[in-house]
């Protein structure tokens, strides 16, 4: 599948390691690799990356950028170590429910502010902040404009879109509330969305 959307014309691929987002213990690594060294697009990768040793070992896996997610909210000082060690290859994912970060694979929803926490981890260094509406995530019903323009507009680092992208049209609301980009998932795997079009109009 990653050599298949790289030949669609992807720019990115974005990758989930769901094994170590739910229990912390994952093989998943050899894979990531062997993915990594046969494509040419840049690869970024998240779940279960909670500790400087894990993400120096997913960075030194070839892995472009690495998405800090529930180790942002509970280890902040991690966060600013890792964007000082390695810049711009560090990204911070803020799932969110009901405008309220959730951890642990979804399964916790803390009281802390999705908006509010976007802007603790531009304060920490964060250059690109992953937004993601879980209600929105996988239902194909669009995603959550409001909440997406309001924390693209509150940072200066890059937000890139997640959750519930299904069609053109939402590729271009994305575009006009100036994200930096969008994550699809589940829409090109139906065929909802064709990538090649995506991209069209993203451009």
């Amino acid at each position: 599948m990653a050599a298949q959307w790289q030949q669609g014309g992807a720019e990115y691929l974005h990758l989930v390691d769901l094994d170590g987002a739910f229990s912390a213990v994952s093989d998943n690594l050899r894979i990531v690799k062997e993915i990594v060294e046969m494509l040419q697009i840049p690869v970024q990768l998240g779940g279960g990356i909670r500790t400087m040793e894990r993400l120096d070992d997913v960075l030194g896996l070839g892995v472009t950028r690495a998405i800090l997610g529930t180790a942002a909210l509970k280890n902040p000082l991690l966060v600013e170590a890792a964007c000082k060690k390695h810049g711009s290859r560090i990204a911070v994912g803020i799932d969110a429910k009901d405008g309220m970060v959730a951890t642990e694979g979804w399964l916790d929803v803390s009281e802390k502010p999705a908006l509010a926490f976007a802007r603790e981890m531009e304060d920490c260094g964060v250059q690109t902040i992953i937004y993601t509406d879980i209600k929105s995530d996988g239902m194909l019903q669009g995603p959550n404009l409001e909440t997406t323009e309001a924390i693209a507009n509150a940072v200066s680092a890059n937000v890139i879109a997640s959750g519930g992208i299904t069609s053109i049209q939402d590729v271009q609301a994305l575009k006009a509330i100036e994200v930096h980009g969008a994550i699809v998932g589940r829409a090109f795997y139906t065929g909802a969305l064709d990538l090649k079009a995506a991209i069209s109009i993203a451009r």
